[in-house]
């Protein structure tokens, strides 16, 4: 009895860990339909923008670590007990997908420059709302803080430069 509960608690956490990973890559799949095309490829660049194909593989592994750390609130507090922390992640995933439709989809850098800051507190209060649960999950979502700050300055270089 105890041996199908484990695999049957195992079963569970590793569907679990796929949905957040199909969540974020899903959101990941959303961002990517809005891609850079002419209108960016025109736009006047600051000299320090790192190279276009560093941002696939970026996007690709800050995904990874934010669905880890999601799945690891998750798995210590179910949905229930891991409501506001939870909750907060998804908003601020969906934030970060809007962003991609609003800079490359609406050619807004503007309008994206104040969305990326919006994003940038709810990316925040997740990671606080993330340390209350888990230290370590807290620490997956440090690297997206970062990233998404080095971002939003890039954002703002380009709103200042077109």
């Amino acid at each position: 009895m105890a041996s199908q509960l484990m695999h049957e608690s195992r079963r569970v956490q590793a569907l679990g860990m796929i949905g957040w990973l199909l969540l974020c890559f899903a959101v990941a799949a959303f961002g990517g339909m809005f891609a850079p095309g002419e209108w960016y490829a025109g736009l006047e660049r600051p000299a320090w923008t790192p190279p276009d194909w560093l941002f696939a593989p970026v996007w690709t592994l800050l995904y990874v670590m934010m669905a880890i750390a999601a799945w690891q609130v998750w798995r210590l507090t179910g949905f229930r007990e891991g409501k506001a922390p939870l909750s907060a992640f998804i908003v601020q995933l969906l934030m970060n997908g809007l962003w991609s439709a609003i800079f490359f989809g609406l050619q807004a850098p503007g309008l994206a420059l104040i969305w990326i800051l919006l994003l940038w507190l709810a990316i925040g209060v997740t990671l606080f709302l993330f340390s209350r649960v888990s230290w370590s999950a807290s620490a997956l979502l440090l690297p997206y803080l970062l990233w998404v700050s080095f971002a939003a300055v890039l954002n703002a270089a380009f709103w200042w430069l077109n």
